[in-house]
Order: C-alpha cells, then structure tokens, then sequence
C-alpha cells in the first residue's frame, strides 16, 4: 500500500495570497507595537535573549523584538514563504525562515523564548506545535501565547470567516490543561479578557 502524502495545509495559500498587501490591509503593527511596548512588564524581554517569534508574517513586529533582546538573536519564522520573503526585503537584523511549527523541526533547547504572537488559532495541530515547542525551548525557557484580544473575541471573529481560517480556534480555559501537560509544559500566568490574551508556559521540570 502506497503512503499517502498529507495535503498541504490550505491556510499557507490562504496567507501566501495576502502577503502582498499585508502590511497595508492586515492588522496594523504600529498598534500592535503601542499595545506591546505597555506590556512589557508581561513580556520581560532583556538583552542577550534568544527568542524564536512563530508566524512572523511580514515582519512587523520583528525589528522591535530584535530591539529588545540584542545582543541576543531573533530568529523569525513563517509557514508562508511569500510572507518570509516580504520580511526580508525589510533589511531586518534577524534570521528568516520558511517553517511550520506543526510539523518542521525547531531544534533543540535553543531558545530562551518563544514567542506566538496571533498565530496559535491558525496551527492545524496545536498539540504537536506545543510539543516542538517544549523541544526547543532552553530548560528555563518562557513560551508565550499572545493576542490583543481575550479568546471568546477571537474565536467569535474566525466563526464568521469563511475560508481556510473560518472557524480556527484559541483554547479556552481548561482547555489549555491536556494540551500542556502532554507537552510537558506548565502554564505559569494566563490573562482572559476582553482586550488581552496572555500565555506564558515553561518546561514542566523548571522551578
């Protein structure tokens, strides 16, 4: 019997298709960048981190990540390759790559933080992103699942999509419990309200 091969997963042509325009008709980073820059007490971003930030897009937010944790090192990954290459065209000092959290390798024990910034509802298999993500965090490593907006919103917002991203979803509450704990990860703060979600998870092994 032949293996079948997965189909790709539609929401990187969903994506891919609005590169071009993103950084005009997406969501705006300078907002976004305003909203960070007063949660920095949340994010505890310091020189000489290593932080992988998922679903980079375009790069918006790229460059002030790169501020914050130099001379530690961003690297910036996307599963849309048109998305990673209208972030390079940017000329920021950061590395790009074309990978998906939910089924490419990481690495191991590399980074000092991870960090998801309006992605997590998008990834097809959020159990196996978790659990590359718990690999190649360092042992006192931080995750941290963000959106500037709580997960009944969100979730509320992919419901009336039609789509790729129609109906994708942000684990509520409880929710969270199984998907960490087979990932080996422990949530040390979650933030659910109207105009925030915050996550911040390590290895379970850490004090």
């Amino acid at each position: 019997m032949n293996k079948r091969i997965p189909d790709p997963d539609a929401r990187i042509a969903y994506f891919d298709a609005q590169a071009d325009t993103w950084d005009h008709d997406g969501p705006s980073a300078a907002q976004a960048l305003c909203r960070l820059e007063g949660l920095g007490g949340h994010l505890k971003l310091s020189p000489g981190l290593r932080l992988l930030e998922v679903g980079c897009g375009t790069g918006g937010l790229t460059g002030w990540l790169a501020d914050q944790v130099r001379p530690g090192r961003v690297t910036a990954i996307d599963f849309a390759p048109r998305m990673i290459e209208r972030a390079r065209e940017k000329g920021i000092d950061a590395d790009f790559a074309v990978l998906d959290a939910c089924s490419d390798d990481l690495g191991e024990g590399l980074y000092d933080v991870i960090f998801c910034f309006h992605c997590f509802p998008h990834f097809r298999d959020q159990a196996a992103a978790l659990r590359g993500f718990a690999r190649a965090l360092r042992p006192a490593g931080r995750l941290i699942v963000m959106h500037l907006r709580g997960s009944e919103q969100i979730n509320a917002f992919h419901a009336g999509l039609a789509g790729a991203v129609g109906g994708d979803r942000l684990p509520q509450g409880a929710e969270w419990d199984p998907l960490l704990a087979q990932a080996r990860l422990r949530a040390a703060t979650m933030i659910d309200r109207e105009d925030l979600f915050f996550l911040e998870a390590s290895p379970a092994g850490t004090n």
